[in-house]
């Protein structure tokens, strides 16, 4: 599964490590991997599809209510952490990994 990590208007990135841990099982790319900083919700979707990604993993908790998810049709993860970091991040990739066999809407992970 081809899979984008975005993290949209802070660093545009959630933090690299998480790729390790997800790469092997999917492929990986970040924002900044691809050349995307700086588009925004919208055209960024637009550009996934075009590309063929099949998800995107983010940690923007407002995206669901962003978008009309019935034009960009595409699995939506987000990360639902009190802070960006690995450490916080690190405990749902067990989760991700399992949500990620069965290809689901925008779902939060607490």
């Amino acid at each position: 599964m081809k899979l984008l990590l975005a993290v949209p208007r802070r660093d545009e990135n959630i933090p690299r490590q998480l790729k390790g841990d997800i790469v092997g099982h999917h492929e990986v790319f970040t924002i900044r991997e691809k050349q995307w900083n700086g588009k925004l919700n919208g055209e960024l979707l637009t550009l996934m599809l075009a590309e063929g990604f099949e998800a995107l993993v983010t940690a923007d908790k407002n995206l669901q209510h962003q978008q009309n998810f019935n034009r960009y049709p595409i699995p939506v993860i987000v990360l639902n952490t009190y802070r960006i970091t690995y450490e916080d991040i690190k405990p749902l990739v067990p989760k991700l990994l399992e949500l990620l066999k069965q290809i689901c809407p925008v779902v939060q992970l607490s």
